[in-house]
């Protein structure tokens, strides 16, 4: 019995390992180019001077082929609108280190590049917690000491044997221009052509503590000190570090651009010691959405089109979707025209708008930005966080819910009983893979905004396309005669093993992208406390989708078999109109789809959005439906008359 029980389940086990596996190599390749191009601009000075003059030729081969394959792998990216922008990027970095521009010039190109490309493919940029720097001493001295150095001056005995030599970390003049994500990303990945391996099977958290103390060799003791001060007194620091993603990205020289020389410099000092700090001064805020709104409609006025919309997309998934679990619990409607709002500006940069109608969206956005931080300031009651818990649950497993109630139901119509074990085995091992969901958002990776919007547009069209084979198909049978016959001598045969893998898959996506924002959600409410009152919402919520669910099979037993597959077939297919809507909003917010914004209402719960994109995507799956609803008529018809 167990052994058949696994056996069951190994699809399961193996749709998550496949999804995980895809979505952890496509991430790898991001990261892998990100390091490239970051390695390119700092270690290109080496190369070359600022007159042209070529340094190291062995140098200026490898920045040279950096640059190709940094092209080359843009190029084998997954498709999306912004590919062939980054490629043209890579393109003309390439050209400039051909004609050996200055490093300055050439480190701008490199750098812009690995931004819009974060931009454009966002990966988990941070760590899920702040790191323990304190205890990554005596792990720098085990495995790195060797090689750079007790004190990080790439002097180790064995350092001193090896070619090229190791990095410096105490190099002040590498340190300003390197992050403690690119010191990650070595860690993780190592450095090709060089002796420097990777550490993948580390640890991730021990990575990330040693990647920030690794920051700490090219700042002075008292500069700690000193920094600790200044991270405490000056707000303009801490308006340009907002969080542990922020401060892993940001370089010494991008911060002294913003806030100026000393003050970068003793503040990453002090926060490379502490990065905890940065989130004990984290507040619930929109001012990540609206500095990089601010730098969208720079990019705009500069003409550079491709930037501007990286960051207004970069705006919404990094700026207002963490947000969005708290927002929507206190005023869904104003999140609902934040989206709407946000949506219509990407829509407008799509469509070269002057500027001063750009200008207009994006006042209106402040102002909306200005009246989610109010609302996000007050402090929630335990009244408001069980109607947000309860609230989530029961819209976000409703339409699950009536996928798998219709499927029992129409087995126990269908006196297949022994087909129920799919259904079940679908949407409990759904259930399963959000738990394994869940502990990898929370102890391994972050999961990024664009790749939970990406999971739940392509699974919610996948789901919507089944929905329609099966709505036109429900419709054929309430239109035909002798029912019971049919059952018994077709039916029983047509429910092969095929059409039962069909339902275990249909009943596994339906629930896992529910599951799967859910979970989100609530990861994200648990954070901002009240949690008794959470989780009260959440079995309360699960006992009003049971009682759904046991009245939805009561109501479909007491109908006759033809109205059953009447009230059926209308079902699935408003279900397959909401999700058609749903998953092109959701592929549109990822940045996989373009946006236009049309003068329409917003429905959330139907899958409605103001974009002529998802609007066309419903309408046609609708007609599409009418289409094969009139067909039957007419075929049935044709039936009649015949006999």
């Amino acid at each position: 019995m167990s052994h058949r029980f696994l056996l069951r389940r190994l699809p399961v086990l193996a749709f998550g390992l496949f999804f995980a596996a895809t979505v952890f190599a496509a991430e790898a390749d991001v990261r892998r180019i990100w390091q490239l191009l970051d390695y390119l601009a700092v270690d290109y000075a080496g190369a070359v001077k600022d007159d042209g003059v070529v340094i190291s030729e062995s140098e200026f081969a490898e920045m040279r082929e950096f640059a190709k394959t940094s092209q080359a792998r843009l190029a084998a990216l997954e498709p999306k609108p912004e590919r062939q922008a980054l490629v043209t990027e890579a393109q003309a970095l390439s050209a400039a280190i051909e004609a050996k521009k200055s490093p300055p010039e050439v480190a701008a190109l490199a750098k812009s590049l690995a931004n819009h490309l974060l931009a454009a493919y966002p990966v988990p940029s941070s760590p899920a917690a702040p790191p323990k720097v304190t205890a990554a001493g005596a792990l720098y001295q085990a495995q790195c000491a060797a090689c750079h150095g007790a004190t990080g001056g790439g002097d180790g005995p064995a350092g001193l044997l090896l070619e090229p030599r190791p990095v410096a970390f105490a190099d002040k003049g590498r340190a300003r221009e390197r992050s403690a994500f690119a010191l990650y990303q070595v860690l993780s990945q190592g450095i090709e052509g060089t002796a420097m391996p990777g550490f993948g099977s580390m640890p991730e958290a021990d990575r990330w503590a040693l990647a920030f103390y690794l920051g700490q060799f090219s700042h002075a003791k008292d500069d700690v000190v000193a920094g600790e001060k200044v991270w405490k007194e000056n707000a303009a620091v801490r308006a340009q570090l907002t969080g542990l993603d922020v401060l892993s990205r940001t370089t010494e020289a991008d911060l002294a651009k913003a806030v100026g020389a000393d003050p970068a410099r003793l503040a990453l000092a002090y926060l490379h010691a502490h990065p905890e700090a940065v989130v004990q001064n984290q507040t619930l805020t929109f001012d990540v959405a609206r500095q990089k709104l601010v730098q969208s409609l720079e990019a705009a006025r500069s003409g550079d089109a491709s930037r501007a919309t990286d960051l207004a997309l970069s705006s919404y998934l990094d700026g207002v979707e963490p947000l969005e679990p708290t927002l929507a619990t206190r005023d869904k409607d104003l999140l609902a025209g934040i989206e709407s709002a946000m949506g219509k500006y990407r829509s407008l940069l799509a469509s070269k708008t002057p500027q001063a109608e750009l200008q207009a969206q994006a006042d209106t956005l402040a102002g909306l930005f200005k009246e989610g931080d109010a609302v996000l300031s007050s402090s929630a009651d335990a009244t408001a966080a069980f109607l947000g818990s309860f609230t989530i649950l029961v819209r976000e497993g409703l339409e699950a819910l009536l996928v798998v109630v219709a499927m029992v139901a129409f087995l126990r119509k269908a006196e297949r009983p022994d087909m129920l074990r799919y259904v079940h085995a679908g949407w409990t091992g759904a259930l399963a893979l959000g738990v394994v969901t869940w502990a990898v958002a929370t102890y391994l990776v972050s999961v990024s905004g664009a790749n939970r919007e990406v999971t739940e547009g392509l699974s919610s069209l996948f789901a919507a396309i089944v929905l329609l084979g099966v709505g036109i198909w429900m419709h054929q049978k309430s239109m035909a005669g002798m029912w019971q016959k049919y059952i018994h001598d077709k039916l029983s045969a047509a429910l092969n093993r095929k059409s039962a893998w069909f339902m275990f898959g249909l009943s596994f996506i339906a629930v896992y992208r529910e599951v799967f924002e859910t979970i989100l959600f609530y990861a994200a409410l648990w954070e901002q406390g009240n949690r008794q009152a959470l989780l009260g919402g959440l079995v309360a919520g699960v006992l009003v989708l049971v009682l759904i669910a046991v009245a939805l099979l009561k109501f479909s037993a007491r109908l006759p078999i033809g109205k059953f597959f009447t009230w059926s077939s209308a079902l699935v297919a408003v279900l397959a109109v909401v999700l058609t809507g749903k998953g092109v909003a959701a592929l549109q917010e990822a940045g996989w789809l373009s946006a236009s914004s049309i003068s329409f209402v917003r429905v959330d719960l139907l899958g409605i959005y103001p974009s002529l994109q998802s609007t066309g995507a419903q309408v046609a799956m609708a007609a599409l439906l009418a289409a094969g609803f009139l067909w039957n008529a007419r075929k049935a018809k044709a039936s009649m008359k015949a006999a």
